[in-house]
């Protein structure tokens, strides 16, 4: 198990970070003023230098893209309209955050770099406004734009940047004038591009990436023979007279010429293509062959790689061709190839599928701009996560997360991105992983779930989730998840078993949080979304985890929210509670959890009189004599009788049942519970028990509260005497004994609560228990 890389993956956040988030939410109040038009521009006095005005834009598009709470601005990119006052250098933007009109805005800056990755919401527009920086451009990439090169005389129609079809004429795009122009990317382009006359103009290209793009003749590459020294031509149809142009760029250091399956293409990789290769690109350092058909005549008999261990030696390459090498290559791209399972391969870093490290290389590799790759290469990340161990736990972590923020719509690898997550976090690899790490995981789950209702996506993320410490590690995006869980259980065509995992993560969610959470939670529509579930799991007649959690969430929801107990009554819950005690009523723990609830109810004053009914009041004193879950369920409805009683007998306009009787029947319930019963319940509070003690107006209140908090501290005193003595109940108990009115066994184990707290040593309340 690595040690040392987890500290890395807890670096934190830089100052410069910090501050640009803060800025980039709060322009207004920072630096910025609005315009009447909706532009923006910077406050009097300002200047911002490039360093700034950099990180400014991109970890703007980085925002928008990765964190749904982020508000967009659509004038954002005027706010560097201005060069005397910003200054933007290198620029990133990718997928539809940019349109023509933001391109536009930035259009007098002088900038060096500018890569546009799947901005497919650029059309041809944007070409005129890429001529602004032809004087300065150093670095252009517009890999996956497939709207931008759209030229009349296509059958398809140029979009406008709201996606309409566009009545402009298209101008014809040159790059005359791009001098300093020394890389350039224009794959993944949909369309058809006359890559040659396209790119006549530039004589001193040291890049080139064509990846996908049909290159029917490969001499004009000859022009950059002396200076080209990078090459991708991934996903090109390939021929011998392709290779045979491009073995004489002898000063290539990279080239690529891999593929995305080996079914797409027929050239195959023979012994002499490699060995030309290898042979005449003598400063080659790194060389992707990844998903080609490489013929068997390359690889060394296996009785002769079997003679000695491991080696990244040329001369003892299981690869013939490379033998040929004068130096191991920097990175060596082997991925869907024989060639990867072989014992010595001449490269220090080398993507396949034969171990983890290969498969974390070719992560690392290809998710930028191949996610079909990618996602097959996380596939293979899964099964080790799964079946085997990962060693290099930290990496794989921050590759997949990398992978899901830049794929956010790519929903092959938002599926098994978040698989991996669920594996790659749970108990077997927790003690390695930094908050900060375990935050970014759960920041791309909830996009997931944000931006996919599909089944498998759902389940891996709320599955991932309950990897957490729940509601501890959750709370940074505590009302985001309730609200993406309860959108889970809106539909009543749910998936059951995601309907499940997610019952369970609302449950414990509002789960020892403050009343401040629950109220906010319930305003979202929790109760009523519980309610929902209930009724209809009564129409099916079915008692399941979904029901039983359903109303353990409420119980939980409804403690000490006054707010949540009156929508539990106005949403007809006393309805549901009465139809699930009589269609369900051998299931024990259903009826722990409903009295659980109904205590809450009944500690609010006001809500009181809702449950002083002829019929409520006979099924709780009925429920009195319930052995169901041990002494919980009689505890429970006691404690539901008990409240009712403190408001006094003029309060009582139950005809049919006798005050005093059922006050009898209380007494012998209390009476007949074991002081020993450990107990399926948590209290954060007293208040709502100690208040039930300084009163003569029920002295059977004062009994079951004095029962409860001696039967709390005899068995829990550790956690339960500390929380007493803070709150107070050793002044209200001394109180009981002097009260005329309490009864003899009321004072009995008032004064043994009292001799077991003075004779506690406080400690500091351990709420873990």
């Amino acid at each position: 198990m690595e040690t040392g890389p987890a500290q890395a993956g807890d670096r934190p956040e830089s100052l410069a970070e910090i501050c640009t988030a803060r800025c980039l939410r709060n322009l207004g109040g920072t630096m910025c003023r609005t315009s009447a038009e909706g532009s923006l521009s910077l406050s009097g006095g300002v200047f911002l230098p490039s360093e700034i005005c950099d990180r400014l834009l991109n970890t703007y598009v980085e925002l928008v893209l990765t964190d749904s709470t982020f508000q967009k601005h659509d004038g954002f990119f005027t706010l560097f309209s201005d060069p005397y006052s910003t200054r933007l250098k290198r620029v990133q933007l990718r997928n539809d955050v940019v349109r023509d009109r933001d391109l536009e805005a930035i259009a007098k800056q002088d900038l060096i770099e500018l890569h546009l990755i799947y901005c497919n919401k650029l059309t041809s527009g944007s070409l005129k406004t890429l001529t602004h920086f032809r004087h300065t451009l150093v670095s252009l990439s517009l890999y996956g734009c497939s709207n931008i090169f759209r030229r009349r005389g296509l059958n398809t129609q140029a979009l406008d940047d709201q996606g309409n079809p566009s009545r402009r004429a298209e101008p014809d795009f040159t790059f005359q004038g791009f001098d300093r122009l020394r890389l350039l990317n224009l794959g993944g382009l949909a369309l058809p591009v006359d890559v040659e006359a396209l790119l006549h103009p530039l004589p001193t290209l040291v890049s080139l990436d064509l990846s996908g793009i049909r290159i029917p003749r490969a001499k004009f590459l000859l022009q950059w023979k002396d200076t080209l020294a990078s090459l991708v031509l991934y996903n090109v149809e390939l021929s011998e007279e392709h290779i045979h142009t491009i073995v004489k760029l002898s000063n290539l250091r990279h080239l690529d010429i891999s593929r995305e399956n080996q079914r797409s293409f027929s050239f195959k990789l023979s012994r002499n293509t490699l060995t030309g290769i290898v042979q005449d690109l003598s400063h080659l350092v790194s060389l992707d062959i990844s998903c080609n058909v490489i013929v068997d005549d390359c690889i060394v008999p296996p009785y002769e790689e079997a003679l000695s261990r491991s080696s990244i030696e040329p001369s003892d390459s299981s690869i013939f061709p490379f033998r040929d090498l004068k130096r191991p290559l920097q990175f060596l791209g082997l991925y869907d190839t024989s060639l990867c399972n072989l014992t010595h391969i001449p490269a220090y870093k080398v993507t396949g599928t034969r171990n983890e490290d290969q498969i974390l290389n070719a992560i690392e590799a290809y998710t930028e701009l191949r996610p079909e790759v990618a996602h097959r290469a996380i596939n293979h990340l899964f099964d080790i996560a799964r079946i085997q161990h990962c060693s290099q736990l930290i990496r794989a972590l921050q590759l997949v997360i990398a992978a899901l923020k830049f794929h956010k719509y790519n929903k092959n690898i938002q599926v098994t991105g978040s698989a991996a997550l669920f594996y790659l976090t749970n108990t077997e690899y927790r003690t390695n992983q930094s908050v900060r790490l375990r935050r970014e995981v759960i920041q791309v789950v909830l996009n997931g779930m944000e931006e996919y209702q599909e089944v498998t996506v759902q389940r891996n993320c709320c599955l991932t989730l309950c990897n957490f410490s729940i509601p501890e590690e959750l709370e940074f995006q505590y009302l985001r998840v309730n609200q993406l869980l309860l959108r889970i259980l809106e539909p009543a065509w749910q998936d059951e078993s995601i309907q499940r995992i997610a019952v369970h993560l609302c449950n414990a969610l509002v789960c020892q949080v403050d009343n401040d959470h629950k109220e906010a939670v319930g305003k979202m529509g929790f109760v009523t979304t519980m309610l929902n579930l209930i009724q209809k799991k009564l129409q099916d007649k079915m008692c399941d985890q979904v029901m039983e959690f359903s109303w353990s969430a409420l119980w939980n929801i409804t403690d000490e929210t006054p707010d949540n107990c009156e929508m539990f009554l106005d949403s007809k819950g006393m309805s549901l509670f009465l139809q699930c005690l009589e269609t369900f009523p051998d299931k024990q723990e259903l009826h722990r959890n409903m009295l659980g609830l109904l205590g809450n109810v009944a500690e609010v004053k006001a809500l009181r009189p809702q449950l002083l009914t002829p019929q409520f009041i006979t099924v709780f004193s009925n429920l009195l004599d319930s052995k169901a879950d041990g002494i919980e369920v009689s505890y429970n409805a006691c404690g539901v009788l008990s409240h009712i009683m403190f408001d006094g007998p003029e309060v009582w306009t139950v005809e049919e049942s006798c005050r005093d009787e059922v006050m009898d029947r209380m007494r012998a319930a209390i009476r007949s519970w074991d002081v020993n019963s450990r107990r399926n319940i948590n209290y954060r509070s007293f208040e709502p028990i100690l208040r039930l003690l300084p009163q003569s107006i029920a002295p059977v209140s004062q009994y079951w509260a004095t029962w409860a908090l001696y039967n709390l501290v005899f068995v829990y005193p550790d956690k339960y005497c500390p929380l007493l003595i803070r709150e107070g109940g050793m002044a209200l108990l001394q109180g009981v004994l002097e009260m005329d009115t309490s009864q003899a066994e009321t004072k009995d184990m008032a004064r043994k609560v009292m001799e077991y707290c003075r004779n506690f040593r406080e400690e500091p309340m351990d709420t873990t228990k």
